[in-house]
């Protein structure tokens, strides 16, 4: 059974609702599960006729009745068009492409997470510099209205590890964010730097990237990361970075 489930969740993950629906109504005219049936000929891609082709296999070594199966892959087209209406997951990435996956460049992102920003944008990277145009995304949300907070990593001086001091840098770039630093570690945390490079819009969607906020990372370095829009891992992110907030991890500077 855990075999037909798998494939009946690869179908619904690559056919289109319409799709689903044509080869449920295919599979329950089927009377008998062992017979040879061609449910390939119902869609048209060659990577989808090899889906379904595993799905009628995974199907004749199982029990399951034609009209339980049709059923099945009803409901579970439903499901993933339900939760594809209320989260999305898209890839991000700068530096070299190739022609065979197409991927949103890493600013485009950041400015995307910026924009959608009505309430509430938290922002955090290790170092920030050489970014115009998201300087002027970050004032441009403020002066709608936007509580924008950023953590960031903290000069030598003020007990950090950069040479230079970010946080000053982008208090003179963004005058009204609340800007924090992470100075007060516990023991296992003695050598620790602020690392993660997360943007989140009134905990409703938010990119994680392997890049910092600088002009390299947006247009020359090999960066990757993930725009999330909906669900639940926009909220819980947000959540967090409030916590470490009101807990008094990070600290106003």
């Amino acid at each position: 059974m855990e075999r037909l489930l798998e494939a009946v969740t690869a179908v619904v993950c690559l056919v289109s609702p319409e799709k689903v629906r044509a080869l449920a109504g295919a599979v329950r005219k089927i009377e008998d599960a062992k017979a040879n049936v061609a449910l390939s000929d119902v869609v048209g891609t060659a990577t989808a006729k090899a889906v379904v082709e595993r799905l009628v296999d995974a199907w004749h070594a199982t029990s399951v009745g034609s009209g339980e199966l049709a059923s099945m892959l009803l409901a579970a087209s439903h499901a993933f068009e339900n939760v594809s209406k209320h989260q999305s997951t898209e890839l991000v990435w700068t530096g070299p492409t190739t022609p065979f996956v197409s991927a949103r460049r890493t600013e485009q992102a950041l400015l995307q997470v910026i924009g959608a920003a009505k309430q509430t944008l938290f922002v955090t990277s290790f170092v920030a510099y050489d970014v115009s145009t998201i300087v002027k995304a970050l004032n441009d949300a403020s002066t709608r209205g936007v509580s924008i907070s950023m953590l960031l990593e903290s000069s030598q001086d003020h007990g950090g590890s950069m040479s230079f001091d970010v946080i000053g840098r982008m208090r003179t770039l963004v005058p009204t964010a609340k800007l924090y630093a992470w100075r007060e570690r516990a023991a296992q945390f003695a050598d620790g730097r602020v690392h993660a490079k997360v943007a989140v819009a009134d905990g409703s969607v938010c990119f994680i990237t392997s890049a910092n906020l600088t002009g390299h990372a947006m247009e020359q370095n090999m960066e990757a990361g993930v725009l999330l829009t909906g669900g639940q891992i926009p909220k819980l992110l947000h959540d967090h970075l409030q916590a470490l907030i009101d807990t008094k991890t990070v600290s106003p500077v």
